[in-house]
């Protein structure tokens, strides 16, 4: 590819991975705040997915917090190594927890929706020093 071509690709390049931070966070968002606004359900995917029933209000509120930060580092870029990296292994255990659904797929087609958003956030991470479009971390 020549300097030209990859000169006009990196503009596109950075609108491409800004609109994947931004899809990716809108998702994690929702479940940071679903921990915050229903902590019943967020309690039940615990024990469901990740074999830990039981677990307090006040859990959920702490892990929310710590969730909110990540999530808005993220969507800014700031730390991008840590952040990014934190996000895909997050949405990784997400997605391989569900591995059951997976295998009753056309009842929970829903599930599969994990798959390309772990491809954006795998994307996000191994491209993470070419993200540089509203990021604080250039």
């Amino acid at each position: 590819m020549s300097e030209q071509n990859l000169r006009s690709l990196q503009p596109r390049l950075q609108w491409s991975l800004l609109s994947l931070r931004l899809g990716v966070f809108i998702v994690m968002l929702m479940w940071t705040l679903d921990k915050f606004v229903n902590p019943a359900h967020s309690a039940a995917v615990f024990g469901k997915f990740y074999a830990l029933p039981g677990l307090s209000t006040d859990f959920f509120t702490v892990l929310g917090v710590l969730q909110l930060i990540l999530v808005l580092a993220f969507v800014v870029g700031f730390k991008k190594r840590i952040t990014y990296g934190i996000i895909l292994l997050m949405h990784s255990g997400s997605t391989f927890s569900s591995y059951a659904q997976y295998l009753d797929g056309f009842n929970n087609l829903l599930f599969f929706a994990a798959w390309p958003m772990l491809a954006a956030c795998l994307a996000l991470y191994l491209l993470r020093d070419a993200d540089t479009k509203f990021t604080l971390g250039k």
